[in-house]
C-alpha cells in the first residue's frame, strides 16, 4: 500500500491499525504492507499507480484529482463547510458521486479521513478582511490563489517546508493552513495570531484496484470492507483530537488563538459563496446536485 505521508500523521497510524485489522481478521490470509511518505510511489503518481495495478491500494488528497474532474475538488471550496459536522454533510452529500467517478475508472473507495480545518496566521489580529488588503498571502494551490485574490490580498507560491523563511523574509505576511502544519513549521516563530476559521477540511482517500480487490475470495473481500468502515469511523474522530491538540500546542507557544470576529465570519462566507458558485460553474449539474443535497440537510 502506498501513502504520501509519514509514520507519526494521524493518517498513516489510522491506515496501519486498518492494515492490522484486516490482518487479523482473515488470520494472516490477507496482510497489507504500508509503505509510507511516499516510499513506494509519490503523491502524485499513487492513484495512477493503483489504477494501473503496480500497486493494489493507496491513499490520496483527494482534491489533488481536481484536474480529472472539478467534483474531486468540492471539499476545498473555501467557507462552504466549516467545521466537522458541516464536512460530514459535505461528504455524505458527495460520496456517492465521488465513488462513481473512481469506479468508472477502476478504483473502488474505501474510505475517506479529513485533515484539521484550515484556519487564518497573521502577526496582528484580524477584525475584518480589510486586514489582508494589500498583504502577500500564502498560496499552494488555485482554490488559495482565489481565496487570496477575493480578500485583496496578493496570492504568493509557497511550499510548506518553505513557510518559515518566506514569512522571516517578508514574501508573505499572512496565510491559511490547518493548525497540525501551524506545528510543524513552529508557526509562532514568524507569526503571533492564528484565527480559527475552519475554512475548509480537505480529504484524504484510500482507494483499491476494484479488479485486485474482485479477485480475493469473499471472505477477505468482506474483511477490508468492515476495517474500512471502522477506519473511516476512527479518521474523523482522530482528526478531530488532532484538531484540539495542534491548536493548544499552538497557544501553548505563545500564540493568540481566537474564533472569527462577527464581521470576518460575514465576509468570509459571502467569499465562500462566491467561491461555490464558481465551482459550480465548472463542477455542472453534478455540483449543482451535491450542493443542492447538502443544503437540503
Amino acid at each position: 500500500m502506498a501513502t504520501p505521508y509519514g509514520d507519526t500523521v494521524f493518517h498513516t497510524q489510522n491506515i496501519s491499525q486498518f492494515a492490522e485489522e484486516v490482518a487479523t481478521a482473515t488470520d494472516g490470509g490477507l496482510t497489507i504492507t504500508v509503505h509510507s511518505a511516499g516510499s513506494l510511489f509519490g503523491h502524485p503518481e499513487i492513484k495512477d499507480s493503483v489504477r494501473r495495478g503496480l500497486a493494489p491500494i493507496g491513499e490520496v488528497l483527494m482534491s489533488r484529482l481536481a484536474n480529472e474532474d472539478p467534483v474531486f475538488e468540492v471539499d476545498s471550496i473555501p467557507f462552504l463547510a466549516t467545521g466537522y459536522d458541516q464536512a460530514k454533510r459535505l461528504w455524505d452529500a458527495s460520496r456517492e458521486t465521488i465513488t462513481q467517478k473512481l469506479a468508472d475508472q477502476g478504483l473502488t473507495l474505501l474510505f475517506a479521513v479529513p485533515w484539521p480545518g484550515q484556519g487564518t496566521y497573521t502577526q496582528a489580529p484580524v477584525e475584518d478582511a480589510s486586514a489582508f488588503q494589500g498583504q502577500n498571502m500564502r498560496a499552494y494551490n488555485a482554490a488559495t490563489e482565489r481565496l487570496a485574490q477575493l480578500l485583496g490580498a496578493t496570492p504568493t507560491q509557497i511550499e510548506a517546508g518553505d513557510i518559515p523563511t518566506a514569512f522571516s523574509t517578508g514574501r508573505v505576511a499572512s496565510m491559511v493552513t490547518s493548525p497540525s502544519t501551524g506545528v510543524s513549521s513552529q508557526a509562532w516563530d514568524f507569526t503571533s495570531n492564528y484565527t480559527d476559521t475552519q475554512a475548509w477540511l480537505p480529504k484524504n482517500m484510500v482507494i483499491v484496484n476494484t479488479e485486485a480487490l474482485n479477485a480475493l475470495p469473499e471472505d477477505q473481500q468482506s474483511a477490508i470492507t468492515q476495517a474500512a468502515a471502522a477506519a473511516e469511523t476512527r479518521g474523523w474522530d482522530l482528526s478531530t483530537i488532532e484538531t484540539q491538540a495542534a491548536t493548544e500546542e499552538l497557544a501553548a507557544n505563545g500564540m493568540t488563538v481566537a474564533a472569527p470576529t462577527e464581521a470576518l465570519q460575514a465576509e468570509l462566507l459571502a467569499i465562500g459563496e462566491t467561491m461555490t458558485a464558481e465551482w459550480m460553474e465548472r463542477a455542472g449539474p453534478e455540483g449543482q446536485a451535491i450542493i443542492d443535497a447538502y443544503r437540503a440537510e
